[in-house]
C-alpha cells in the first residue's frame, strides 16, 4: 500500500437500512458506499476493501440510536480494527446523519432528541422514516469520546 499525505476517515452510519458508509479525505466526502444488504455480511467486506486502498487514520460511527443488532456488530468490528491495526474509533449520534428528525424504535415508538436527552416517543400513526445521509464534510460533527453504543431501550 501506498502511503498518502492525507488524512482519511471512515464514517459508518449501521442504524438504519440502506447501511451507508463515507470515506472522508481532510474531512471531505470524497468516497461513499451504500448497501441494502445484512450488515452483518457486507460491513466487513466493504471496510477491507476500504482499508486495503486508503491509509485510514480513524473510524467514526453512529452508535445510537437504531438497530441495536448493527450498532452492535459494528461496534465490535471497529474495536477489533481499533486494537489490531491501532485505527481509533469514535461514536456519534444518529441525529447528526438525519437532520435531527425521529428515528423508528419499535412499533409506533420513535427516538426523539430533546435538547441533549434522547427519549422515546409514541405517535399514534407512524410517521415518515428519516433518511439518514452522509454529508459532504464532517468538520463540524460532533464526535464523543466515548465509543460504546447507546443502548436506549430495553433488551427484549
Amino acid at each position: 500500500m501506498q502511503k498518502h499525505s492525507h488524512n482519511y476517515t471512515l464514517v459508518i452510519i449501521p442504524v438504519a437500512s440502506p447501511l451507508l458508509i463515507g470515506l472522508y479525505r481532510e474531512n471531505q466526502l470524497i468516497k461513499s458506499v451504500s448497501s441494502e444488504q445484512k450488515t452483518s455480511d457486507i460491513l466487513l467486506p466493504i471496510l477491507t476493501e476500504l482499508m486495503n486502498t486508503y491509509p485510514v487514520s480513524r473510524m467514526i460511527y453512529t452508535k445510537g440510536p437504531g438497530s441495536q443488532m448493527a450498532i452492535k456488530l459494528t461496534y465490535i468490528m471497529l474495536q477489533t480494527i481499533e486494537i489490531v491495526q491501532n485505527i481509533p474509533c469514535f461514536g456519534c449520534s444518529a441525529f447528526s446523519f438525519n437532520g435531527g428528525k425521529p428515528i423508528k424504535a419499535i412499533g409506533n415508538l420513535y427516538f426523539i432528541k430533546e435538547k441533549e436527552t434522547i427519549i422515546t416517543k409514541k405517535f399514534e400513526h407512524a410517521i415518515e422514516e428519516a433518511t439518514f445521509y452522509l454529508p459532504q464534510s464532517i468538520h463540524t460533527l460532533k464526535i464523543d469520546k466515548i465509543s460504546m453504543p447507546e443502548y436506549n431501550l430495553p433488551a427484549v
